[in-house]
């Protein structure tokens, strides 16, 4: 196990680097309500006073039930602004527009809400100087379980070489709430989604597998798919003469 009191130390201090170097004022996330985004919040907040999360629900019943609730424990419990943003008719217009020239797949329509997400921070970011904080860990990176250009963007991330174990063990430690240590892994995407069932292999196999190189054949097999096709995911776009 981590230290996590040295573990807090180094990341406040890393997030304060981060904020001195770009000239920016204040943070700004997406609290989701769940594990990933609450670890973000709170070292956010413990690095720098100015720290706002945003919760972004859209379309999904569990974004405006238990992912708002949740999101609104951690808020209330670490003294973080939290501010709502209703993307629910912005999907609507976009699909509205979009489907008129194509017929958009389902791969394209669950990804929409993700990017829409990021686009509302980057704009109230850009609004009030403030930098995008990043909220993957090191888990869903390997397996490339995040959407490119939307929860995969951000200006930093101080929780992105943690396993999906890591992270709960650091919201332990750092007396996060319950109901958020509990809930199982989900992108609130689309109802009854959580990432395990959607991926088929648990995160404690993933996180065995990239740590120790140890897997069934099964989950194995799995989790080397979903690496390598989402290489493409983890590098910066190619650009002809670089």
């Amino acid at each position: 196990m981590r230290n996590y009191e040295k573990e807090l130390e180094m990341r406040v201090e890393f997030i304060r680097n981060q904020l001195r170097a770009s000239g920016c004022t204040g943070i700004i996330f997406g609290n989701s309500g769940g594990k990933d985004s609450a670890l973000v919040g709170i070292l956010c907040k413990m690095a720098c006073e100015d720290t706002v999360g945003v919760s972004m629900p859209c379309e999904s019943k569990v974004n405006f039930g238990s992912d708002m609730d949740d999101g609104n424990a951690l808020a209330d419990k670490f003294g973080i602004e939290n501010r709502v943003v209703d993307l629910t008719p912005v999907k609507a217009a976009a699909v509205g527009q979009i489907g008129g020239v194509t017929e958009m797949n389902n791969s394209a329509l669950i990804n929409i809400a993700p990017r829409l997400r990021m686009t509302a921070l980057y704009a109230i970011g850009a609004s009030e100087n403030r930098l995008v904080a990043g909220t993957g860990n090191k888990s869903e990176r390997y397996m490339g379980y995040f959407t490119k250009w939307g929860d995969g963007a951000f200006d930093f991330n101080p929780i992105g070489d943690l396993t999906v174990g890591e992270v709960y063990e650091f919201l332990e430690y750092l007396g996060a709430p319950e109901s958020i240590i509990k809930k199982a892994p989900s992108a609130g995407l689309f109802e009854g989604q959580t990432d395990e069932a959607e991926m088929g292999v648990t995160y404690r196999a993933i996180d065995e597998y990239i740590t120790s190189g140890t897997a069934t054949e099964r989950d194995r097999e799995i989790i080397d798919r979903y690496h390598a096709r989402s290489e493409h995911k983890r590098k910066m776009p190619p650009v002809y003469g670089e």
